[in-house]
């Protein structure tokens, strides 16, 4: 039987109408019933683009996330989803995060507690399978991380008690690796070298009062004291970090003092400790200020560079950073950052960063995805940096009323590095020189 076409064309009409309809009331229940349970999913894009006139090689020396020289990068897609606790009353509350993150900053936040070698012997280990080498290695620049996966109960004891059970970001520090939560583009040396990114075990806080928090975790997974461990390799060597908040009764100063000390791995039961100060201040409506300062040690570590040659020594690393905030408008605001890191033995800031952190021993042979391991040098050195920066919330002082860009900000920076060797020959790391400046731009899209 042969049918009118304007009756085939209602029917398919009214089928095309039914199943959007039904998609649309499908994702409106959904949507409802994840915000009937707290559950949010979401995330950001972070991605933008280094000029650097003295380099040529396609690395910013040892600078880290913004690594790339003179080419856009993807930094970061990161996905999320969460349901954040109630830190709060006399009422057991349950929730957890999970990130996934892809982009040229995953490497440098995936859970490389296991190093290539062991640190204090120089035989190879067998790293954690958790996040390494999931994709991309023939990118050479892009990859992928899971760097949250935990669950999280507030226990209603005293003021209130957080705890956290799983894979985490670090409670160390005041950069991190999160892009919304930075206000310059290019990290500061210590984030990558001086303090972990993550940790996995079991973190929790305990508010004494409205002023004073402590906080304590036992970590695991790593054979690097307790930093950046995974799931499966390491777990019979635990680490403890300990710490305290304090904040003033006007809410304008905090103070925030935090260290973890452990043994490296399984195989040595050398030290590896660290503390961490950060206090921050609001000067005034407009203008902030914030300082930081970590010390790190790791005993008996077998160094390879220039002036210790096959040499096994105890270790030391210290930083001082500073930071100053001006909102210019309400849109607009200034930074400046400096940094002095020293790595007096030359143990933990090579160059290029990411080919050493992609480094693994393959029939055994030294390769790494992301260029020749030949080229990655390190020395006892002093390294200095200055950065000026802009964040401009482009889409509010543009009035655009797209959902989707409504919280797009652009920064811009001018950076300055120099490094001075430490007792040491000579060194040049930024495409034979001692110094570099680098033009920066880039965005950062919530969503």
């Amino acid at each position: 039987m042969k049918y009118p076409r304007w009756i085939l064309s209602t029917i398919a009409g009214s089928l095309f109408f039914l199943n959007t309809y039904s998609l649309t009331l499908y994702a409106g229940n959904l949507k409802h019933l994840l915000k009937d349970n707290r559950i949010a999913l979401g995330g950001w894009v972070n991605g933008g683009v280094n000029f650097n006139p003295s380099q040529k090689n396609g690395f910013n020396g040892p600078v880290i996330m913004a690594d790339q020289a003179n080419q856009f990068q993807l930094n970061q897609l990161n996905l999320f989803m969460q349901r954040a606790v109630v830190s709060e009353g006399n009422i057991w509350d349950f929730g957890g995060r999970f990130d996934f993150m892809f982009g040229t900053d995953a490497v440098f936040t995936q859970a490389f507690g296991v190093p290539t070698l062991d640190v204090h012997s120089g035989e190879p280990l067998e790293r954690s399978n958790w996040d390494l080498d999931l994709c991309c290695a023939s990118s050479r620049t892009y990859g992928i991380a899971l760097p949250q996966a935990y669950l999280e109960t507030y226990v209603p004891v005293g003021n209130g008690l957080n705890i956290k059970l799983g894979h985490f970001y670090s409670p160390m520090g005041y950069e991190t690796v999160p892009a919304p939560d930075n206000f310059f583009y290019t990290r500061a040396y210590n984030l990558n070298v001086g303090e972990p990114f993550t940790h996995t075990g079991l973190l929790s806080e305990y508010k004494i009062n409205k002023n004073w928090s402590v906080i304590g975790a036992a970590v695991t997974g790593s054979a690097n004291g307790g930093w950046d461990g995974g799931w499966d390799k390491q777990l019979e060597n635990w680490s403890g970090v300990a710490g305290f908040n304090w904040t003033s009764d006007n809410n304008l100063t905090s103070l925030k003092v935090i260290g973890s000390y452990g043994k490296t791995s399984t195989h040595s039961n050398e030290p590896w400790a660290t503390y961490n100060i950060v206090l921050k201040h609001r000067i005034n409506p407009k203008t902030s200020l914030a300082l930081h300062h970590v010390w790190g040690y790791a005993g008996g570590v077998l160094l390879n560079n220039p002036k210790y040659n096959n040499v096994t020594k105890d270790t030391q690393w210290i930083t001082l950073m500073a930071y100053l905030y001006y909102d210019v408008a309400d849109n607009v605001s200034m930074g400046v950052r400096g940094e002095w890191f020293r790595d007096r033995d030359g143990s933990r800031n090579p160059s290029p960063y990411r080919i050493a952190a992609t480094t693994n021993i393959v029939n055994g042979r030294t390769v790494s995805y992301a260029g020749d391991p030949a080229r990655v040098t390190i020395m006892p050195a002093d390294y200095y940096s200055a950065t000026v920066g802009i964040n401009w919330k482009a889409a509010k002082t543009l009035k655009l009323k797209s959902d989707l860009i409504r919280e797009l900000t652009v920064r811009s920076n001018i950076r300055y590095d120099r490094v001075d060797a430490y007792h040491a020959p000579a060194y040049r790391p930024f495409a034979g020189n001692k110094d570099q400046i680098l033009f920066s731009l880039d965005f950062i899209l919530p969503f």
